[in-house]
């Protein structure tokens, strides 16, 4: 099979976790009218998601790094089942809320492998397994908004919440791959992993706190955590030479400078894909099927820079092209805060779905080249942990504003996100002309 297959092989393996966010938020108004939830409540089902999926993909990367891909595949496999089984069968929000956890942890396993997978490439293949890797990212983000109001309309909004169980029919063509990535059989820090995983979730809950209707004193006390998480977390990484997150990649600068560039392309699509949809329905009239219809053309656009960005991905050239993208995303936010015109939106969420892919196509081509074997699985499920996390700012960012600014108002302030993403790929530039590779 050639090169370009195996990208897409790999590429649907991540994608379908895109559904869990994205599509899952199309549906959000039926889950709160079937289950008689109020819309703050709903909105549990996709903060839910996103501290599984980030937190899960950093913990199954580490799992890669010590047992292999393989077996990280098969363990996330059962746990992404029963999730999306716990979620078609819940009976109220509250079990419904547990199995979305639970299917997103099970898709940070799919996440991970993927991206282990597509980093493992040969260096004579990379390019073309990031360019089909890339492209596919780039149809999923791109089609999500569609599937969700299909789906919602005509199906039922139960299987909106489980779309990213489709991961599970790319697992079998992915293990004979995978079962050549074998683990180091090195023990795993798991009291690092529960300090990463309190801290991420309290910071998570804390940036959604306004949207989520939190009292003071739940506030209070996940900011407690948070310290205390962190605090303990610094100490075992500085105590620890085998920790789960490793001193040697939180001191790495291209390793950080990619953190802060996925961190702002992240933020930047979350918020988009949380305001241009409402703005379009409920400012321009559109349906929500016109919304997704006319976001599809962002995937031919993504799938094109991710095959350009494949190509040259490991260097200097990758970075350029991202931060070029994620500047014109800027740009065409802050546009749209002026101009009453559908066009500006529809670019700023497409330019969204571009800078989602290459980020990934850029991030994986480059870990391998920067990172020592031993710690790729872990340091690709951190950097996504990061990524998600800035996810979760963006809409949180949004959704917060929203409550009391205009959206033209709204779109101005988050246009910071894709900047700061462009100034951190010109960062990560610097960082790849003067890093260190690994051997």
């Amino acid at each position: 099979m050639s090169t370009a297959a195996t990208g897409v092989r790999h590429g649907a393996l991540f994608g379908p976790a895109v559904f869990g966010v994205t599509a899952a938020g199309v549906a959000l108004p039926d889950v709160a009218r079937a289950l008689h939830a109020t819309p703050a409540t709903a909105a549990w089902v996709l903060t839910a998601h996103a501290l599984a999926l980030g937190v899960g993909t950093a913990l199954f990367g580490r799992l890669t790094d010590a047992r292999g891909v393989r077996t990280s595949l098969l363990v996330g496999s059962l746990v992404l089942a029963a999730g999306a089984v716990v979620c078609l069968l819940a009976p109220d929000l509250g079990v419904l809320v547990a199995g979305r956890f639970v299917l997103a942890a099970g898709s940070g396993a799919m996440t991970s492998g993927a991206l282990a997978l597509s980093a493992a490439a040969p260096p004579e293949d990379r390019a073309r397994v990031l360019g089909g890797f890339g492209a596919t990212m780039a149809v999923f983000s791109a089609g999500a908004t569609l599937a969700g109001g299909v789906l919602t309309q005509w199906v039922s909004w139960r299987i909106v919440l489980v779309l990213p169980a489709l991961s599970l029919l790319a697992v079998p063509p992915c293990l004979r791959a995978a079962a050549a990535r074998a683990g180091s059989r090195r023990p795993l820090d798991l009291p690092g992993a529960a300090l990463l995983t309190v801290a991420a979730m309290s910071f998570l809950l804390l940036v959604q706190a306004y949207a989520l209707g939190l009292a003071a004193p739940a506030v209070t006390a996940l900011a407690a955590v948070l310290l205390a998480s962190l605090g303990g977390l610094v100490r075992r990484v500085r105590a620890a030479e085998g920790s789960f997150v490793p001193r040697r990649l939180v001191t790495d600068r291209v390793f950080l400078r990619a953190a802060l560039t996925g961190v702002g392309a992240y933020a930047g699509l979350f918020a988009a894909m949380y305001l241009v949809p409402q703005i379009l329905v409920g400012g321009h009239r559109w349906s929500v099927l016109a919304v997704g219809a006319w976001l599809l053309p962002g995937a031919a656009v993504g799938a094109v820079l991710s095959r350009f960005a494949g190509r040259f991905a490991g260097g200097r050239a990758g970075t350029v092209l991202l931060g070029l993208i994620a500047l014109a995303m800027a740009v065409a936010l802050a546009l749209s805060s002026v101009v009453a015109h559908p066009a500006p939106l529809l670019a700023g969420a497409s330019l969204g779905f571009a800078a989602f892919a290459v980020t990934q196509v850029v991030t994986t081509a480059l870990i391998p080249v920067y990172v020592e074997p031993a710690l790729r699985g872990g340091a690709m499920g951190l950097l996504n942990l990061a990524f998600f996390v800035g996810g979760g700012v963006g809409s949180a960012t949004a959704g917060a504003l929203a409550k009391s600014w205009a959206p033209a108002h709204v779109l101005a302030v988050v246009a910071v996100f894709p900047l700061v993403a462009a100034v951190g790929a010109k960062a990560l530039k610097k960082g790849v002309e003067g890093g260190t590779r690994a051997s």
